[in-house]
Parts: structure tokens; sequence; C-alpha cells
């Protein structure tokens, strides 16, 4: 196929066939109700009518079902919204992880654990927190987010009790107290990174799939994940100020860490059970993103090639009768039962071939994903970029200890609280997944040939032509990273050493470009290779911080150490730029690469090109 001025005409993935011109509103609805007055199901009423002159009575029966259609469509839009709300409200309480910086640095001082324990346990709760995304995916994109979602909440609520008591029995004895052993701490938080990482991705692909076919996914997309930044902020403002240690004159100290763990338990258990009844899918709309990519599939030629699928031709319609009138009427009451037990027999048939058909899309879209080489410059960049940013999230509490004074935790720290620093990082993650989310979807370009869905008719609308500037999506990922960059840079320089407060613009910059990056790869993800299968392919790029994260908690950890034993250590805490600098030097190369890593994929897909 070739466009008007000779070039190969670029189809993009989701695109309809521009040979056939798309219903409007009304057409549909009209060839809705057509297709009910000469097709109808199969069913007592309908078999009775059909031996009946009665027009009245058939007019009657299709107002009927017509008027049924309309509420089952009131009622898709609402389970549609409804779990698009507690989608949000489950990823305001799944980022509990986040808040780790503001008892992180308790572990040290109130269990005398060292700092490489301390990273032992952030880098567990890591590695389980992304390890397991792909298979959550899997379970997503198969089954229902449902089930996931009740398992993360009994995780949830197992890993924080369990926590919550490890802290209140003291120190282990190998540090010489006689509480309970190191690797329980551990494996309390191995089930706080699996249940966050499930109860995150149930939620963000039931918003997904829900409403990918419409024009503001960006949004759709970016409000969950920017609510699970969230989640760290308010929660620790609830440990700081709700749940803290009174001191003698009232005023609030460190948090009281096991109060906390037990608050968090509670929540987080609560929001499990209630998601496992509130996050839904929309059949029809998972359905649709099936019978889309096996069209395009069909008029690529590839599903000639499976043994699976036959010729749509070979596939008889379901529901069909004889009009043969002329037999007595007790043959034909004979006949109804026989009817109706074949078009039972048929639909079972026909969902047994729908969950067939899907099982195989979704895992040659798997395949596909992998095949593809830009996904693994993507997922490189997005390796870079959220590994020193989970690093500096899961350490920010002793880096800023490292710039404070050997005082209290109380308000007189030149370089801040953790607590406020989680907040700093909160916010403005937050703000940078909303301002890129919204922003991506008012500029981005539009495919060739492409078609917007109407969320209320199901119909394909052509997007009108763009006359304002449009800009691609990497073209705010890449600006977003150096500023990530820059963060660790300024973190890098002497100057926070000698002016604390500068610490705050560090922060700031590091939640600017880690929200983005967090914000824009799944939305790329979707648009690039669809929502079909975004659980799954989203969950495999989403494994790659959980490597990052390890590697540069691990530098940053025996940094902080050798430091400690050189002399730098100050009240079980080290303290100034020997136990910090190092690793954040490393951290702005590494920010550097993943730019240069994007641009490969940028230029590959403009060569292809897919526009993102």
């Amino acid at each position: 196929m070739t466009g008007s001025n000779g070039q190969p005409a670029v189809i993009d993935k989701r695109d309809f066939d521009t040979n056939r011109r798309p219903a409007t509103p009304h057409e549909s609805e009209a060839q809705e109700d057509q297709a009910l007055l000469h097709s109808r199901p199969v069913s007592s009423l309908s078999v009775g009518n059909r031996f009946s002159d009665n027009n009245d009575g058939l007019l009657s029966d299709v107002v009927e079902e017509i008027v049924e259609r309309d509420r089952r469509k009131m009622a898709r839009r609402v389970v549609r919204i409804a779990s698009f709300v507690w989608g949000v409200i489950t990823c305001l309480g799944a980022g509990s992880i986040t808040a780790f910086s503001l008892y992180g640095p308790l572990l040290l001082t109130r269990l005398h654990y060292t700092q490489l324990r301390v990273n032992e346990v952030s880098i567990a709760a890591g590695i389980s927190m992304y390890l397991p995304v792909s298979l959550a995916g899997y379970l997503c994109d198969r089954y229902s987010p449902a089930p996931l979602t009740l398992f993360a909440g009994i995780a949830f609520g197992s890993g924080y009790l369990l926590a919550a008591l490890t802290y209140k029995s003291g120190p282990p004895p190998d540090a010489g107290g006689t509480g309970w052993p190191f690797w329980v701490m551990v494996v309390a938080f191995i089930f706080i990174g699996v249940a966050t990482c499930s109860m995150y991705l149930a939620a963000v692909t039931t918003c997904a799939k829900n409403f990918g076919r419409g024009k503001h996914k960006g949004i759709i997309l970016a409000v969950p994940i920017a609510a699970f930044g969230l989640s760290g902020m308010w929660q620790s403002q609830v440990g700081t100020y709700f749940l803290c240690e009174r001191l003698e004159d009232g005023r609030c100290g460190d948090v009281d860490v096991y109060r906390y763990f037990v608050f968090l338990a509670v929540l987080l258990l609560s929001i499990g059970v209630i998601g496992s009844f509130a996050l839904r899918i929309v059949d029809d709309e998972e359905e649709k993103y099936i019978d889309e990519a096996v069209d395009e599939l069909e008029r690529s030629g590839l599903l000639a090639e499976s043994e699976f699928f036959r010729p749509r031709g070979e596939v008889h319609a379901y529901g069909t009768f004889s009009r043969d009138g002329e037999d007595g009427l007790a043959d034909e009451q004979s006949t109804i039962s026989e009817e109706m037990r074949e078009a039972a027999r048929r639909e079972k048939e026909r969902e047994e071939e729908e969950r067939r058909k899907k099982n195989w899309l979704l895992n040659y879209e798997t395949r596909t994903f992998l095949a593809d080489h830009t996904m693994w410059w993507l997922a490189l960049g997005f390796f870079l970029v959220t590994g020193p940013g989970e690093a500096y999230l899961n350490n920010l509490g002793t880096i800023v200890q490292t710039l404070n004074a050997d005082t209290a935790i109380v308000d007189s720290h030149p370089a801040g609280l953790p607590s406020t620093h989680v907040t700093i990082i909160a916010l403005t993650s937050t703000i940078a997944r909303l301002l890129t989310g919204s922003l991506s979807d008012l500029f981005a370009p539009t495919a060739p040939h492409h078609f917007t869905i109407d969320q209320e008719t199901s119909t394909a609308i052509p997007t009108p032509p763009k006359h304002r500037p449009t800009l691609s999506r990497l073209s705010f990922l890449l600006p977003s990273a150096v500023l990530l960059s820059l963060g660790f840079l300024l973190l890098a320089s002497p100057l926070p050493a000698t002016h604390p407060q500068l610490s705050h613009l560090t922060t700031a910059l590091v939640g600017l470009g880690y929200g983005s990056a967090f914000s824009l790869v799944p939305i790329i993800i979707s648009v690039v290779w669809g929502v079909e299968n975004f659980g799954t392919n989203w969950g495999i790029v989403a494994m790659f911080p959980a490597v990052g994260a390890a590697l540069w908690g691990v530098v940053y950890s025996r940094a902080y150490q050798v430091a400690f034993d050189a002399g730098g250590g100050v009240g079980g805490q080290c303290r100034g730029w020997r136990c910090y600098g190092v690793w954040a030097v490393g951290c702005t190369l590494s920010v550097f690469v993943a730019v240069g890593a994007w641009s490969v994929a940028w230029v590959s897909w403009r060569r292809r090109g897919v526009v993102v």
C-alpha cells in the first residue's frame, strides 16, 4: 500500500481498515437495532414469537431488548468509572514502601543494624517488588485483577504485622540484643514488596484496559501512577505527626515504628479486600482489543500460518434457526428444548474459542514484544534511571542525616527532616506524573489513519487533523532524565555539605525526573505495543528497576560503611561528603547513559514510522 506521496503508507498497530468508513454514533445504533430485528438470541420468547403474526409483540420485544442494551451500556459505564476511582484509592495506599526513609534511620539506632543491613532490607523489598511484576501482569491479562488485589491485601497485612513485631522485639542477638533474628525483618519486607507490585499493577492494568481506547489514555494512566507516589507523602505525615513518640514537652519525636506498621497492615488489608470486589475490567472493552488485534493479524496473513485459527467463513453463526413454520404446534414445541440446548452448547464452544484465542494472541504479543530491539533500549534506559532513583528514595533518611548535626530528630535540622524530604519527592514526582501524562495527551502526534474510539457508542471516529505543534512523548522523557541527572550532580558537588538547605533542591529534581520516567514509560509501552497485553509488557520492563535498585543500593551502603569505618561516624551515623559523594557521581553518569539509550530507541521508532 502506498500513500499519496508515493511512499509506503504506515498503518498504526491499532488502526482500522481505511477502506471502511466508520459508522457514526446514530448509524451504529441503527445497525444494532436492525440486527436485533433480523438476528435475535434464541430464547423461548423469541422462538414462540417467530410462529406468531403479531407484529406488535415482535416490536415490543425489540424495544425491550434495545432498552436492555442501553441499561447494560450504563452499567458498564458505572463499572468503568467506579473501578477507576478505586484504582486511584488503591494506589494511594499501595506505595507505602516509598516512605521507607521515614523509619530507615531508626533501624540503625534502635535495632543496631548496620547500614549494609538496612540496605539489605530495602533491597529485599525492591527486588520482591519488581521481579514478580511480569507474573502479576500475566495474571491480570489472562484472568482478572480482583484475586491479585485480595492476595496483595493479605500479603501487606502479614508483612507489616511481622515487621511490627520484629521491631518491637528489639535488636537481634548478633547485634547484642534479645530480639528476633535479622532475617525475619527481611522476610517481612519481601511480603511487603510482593504485595506492592501486585496491588499497584492490578490497579494500573484495570485503568489502562477500561480506558485504553480513549484519547485521554495518558492522563488516565498518570493519575493512578501519581497516586502511588503520593502514598508515601501522606503516610509519612501521618507517621510523623500522629503516630509519633511523644517527648517530655508533648512534642513529636521519632515515629513510633511499631504503631506505624500496624496502621499500614490494617489499612492495606482493608484496601485489598474491597479491591477484590471493586476492581473490574469491562469485558466488552477487552474483547474489542483482542478482536481488533486478530483482525490486523488476519489482514497481514499471519493467522493463515497458525493451525489454531480457522477462516471466519468456516465459523457458523450462533443462534440461527429455521423459519419453516409448516409443522404442527406439537412438533414446534418439541424442538424448542433441542434448539436451546444446541444454542447453549454453541455458546459454550464460543466462550472456549474466545478464551483460547485470547491466550494465543497474548502469547504472540509477548513474543513480539521481547523480539523488538527497541524494547530493550527502552528497558535499559529505564534501568539506568530508576536504579539511582530507587536507591536515593530508599536511603534518603541517612543521606539527609549525613548533612545534619548530631541531634534528636526535631525541627532544628538544616537539611530538614526525612519526612520532609519524603513529602518533597512525593509531591514533585506526582506533579511530574500528572504534567507529563496530560501534556503527552495534549501534544502527542496522531498516527496516520488513526481513529479515536467513542466511549459512549464504541464506534470509530476519525481523528481531525491537528493544526498545532505536536511533540513526541520522548520530548518530555529525555528532559526529565536531564533534570534527574542535575539533581545527582548537585548532590555530588561540595555545595550540600556546606549549604545543607540545597538538599531540598536535590530531592525536588530527583522527584521530577523519577516521577516522569514512571509515568511516561508505561504510556509509551501502551502506545507502541498496544493495551491488550499491557500488564505483561509493562511488567517485563518494570522488573529492571529491581536490579538497578539493588546495584546502586549496594554501592551506596559500601561507600557509607567505608566512610564510617574510616572515622566519619558520629553517634552511630556517617557524616560528610565521603558518605555519599562517590555514589552520587556514579548515579549522575548512569542517567546520562540512559538518555543515550532512549535516544537510540526514538531514532529507531522514527525510521519505522512508529508514532510515539
